[in-house]
C-alpha cells in the first residue's frame, strides 16, 4: 500500500510532539528496562524517539521498504536497540515474546482491530497496554492554503484516484470496549505544525496515493503549480496547519 514511499515518509511525515513522548513514558513507567513493539511502524517516528526510554524496542510494518528506511533512521541517529521485522496483523501473535507497551501510530484504522487486540492480550504484559495515536491529515484540508493543494490533485489527477478512505465504521472506542483493553482514556493535544511548500510536497508524495506514478511526466507542472498557488496565498511560503493529535491509552480491564 505504502511501496515506493518509504523515503518521502522518512523525511516529509510529521513527527509527534515532545509532551506526548512525555506522558507515554510517565504513564507506563518506561524507566529503560521493558520493551516496546511499535506496531505498523513506518520508518520509526514513534519507535525511534521511544527506543531511548526501553531495554528493546521491536518495530513491524509490512512494508520491508519502510522498515530498511526505518533502520537507516535508527542508524544515522545511534539507536541500536531496535530490531525491525517485516508483518502485519496476519502474524501476529508470532514469536515476538512480550512487552510492556504496544504503540499503533496512524496505523490502527488500517488493521483487522478486533483480531488484533485478541492477539495482543497474549503479547501485553500484565501492567502493560496500548497506545493508539492519531492526528491531523494534510489532504484532509481546513485551511485555504490545503484545500488549494486538493483542488490541484483534483486538476491533475483522474476523480477515481482521489477518493480519500472513509473513517472507520465504528469509533475505535467502542472496538476497546468490547477488548480486552477495555479500560482506556483519550488525551488530545492541539498545536500548530509549521510547514514548507517543499515539505507539503514531500508529503503527498508519502501517502499511501501513489502521487508519483500518477503524475507520470506531469510531476513538475504539479509541483510548479503547487508551488506558484502556494506563493500566491501567502509569498513566504510559509504555512500553518492546526493539529489536533488523538490518543486512547488502553490497559485491560
Amino acid at each position: 500500500m505504502f511501496a515506493g514511499t518509504a523515503w518521502h515518509y522518512a523525511q516529509y511525515r510529521p513527527g509527534y510532539p515532545k509532551r506526548f513522548f512525555d506522558n507515554i513514558v510517565d504513564r507506563f513507567a518506561l524507566d529503560g528496562t521493558s520493551r516496546l513493539l511499535d506496531f505498523g511502524c513506518g520508518t520509526g517516528q514513534l519507535t525511534l524517539p521511544l527506543a531511548e526510554h526501553v531495554a528493546q524496542a521491536v518495530g513491524m510494518d509490512p512494508e520491508p521498504e519502510m522498515l530498511a528506511e526505518a533502520a537507516r533512521q535508527a542508524q544515522a541517529g545511534g539507536v541500536t536497540n531496535v530490531a525491525w521485522t517485516q508483518g502485519s496483523s496476519n502474524d501476529l501473535p508470532g514469536s515476538l515474546g512480550r512487552f510492556k507497551l504496544v504503540t499503533m501510530g496512524r496505523s490502527f484504522h488500517w488493521m483487522n482491530r478486533e483480531q488484533v487486540l485478541t492477539d495482543l492480550d497474549r503479547m501485553v504484559d500484565d501492567d502493560g497496554g496500548l497506545v493508539i495515536a492519531n492526528d491531523g491529515c494534510l489532504v484532509r484540508p481546513t485551511t485555504r492554503w490545503q484545500q488549494a493543494i486538493e483542488d490541484l490533485q483534483s486538476r491533475f489527477l483522474p476523480p477515481e484516484t482521489l477518493r480519500i478512505p472513509a473513517g472507520v465504521p465504528e469509533p475505535h472506542e467502542a472496538i476497546l470496549a468490547r477488548s480486552p483493553f477495555r479500560a482506556f482514556d483519550r488525551t488530545t493535544y492541539e498545536y500548530d505544525r509549521p510547514w514548507t511548500i517543499e515539505q507539503a510536497i514531500g508529503y503527498l508524495y508519502s501517502t499511501s496515493l501513489p502521487l508519483r506514478r500518477l503524475l507520470g511526466e506531469r510531476q513538475a507542472a504539479f509541483e510548479q503549480a503547487i508551488t506558484d498557488t502556494l506563493l500566491a496565498i501567502d509569498p513566504s511560503g510559509l504555512f500553518t496547519e492546526p493539529v489536533t493529535l488523538e490518543v486512547l491509552t488502553a490497559t485491560r480491564g
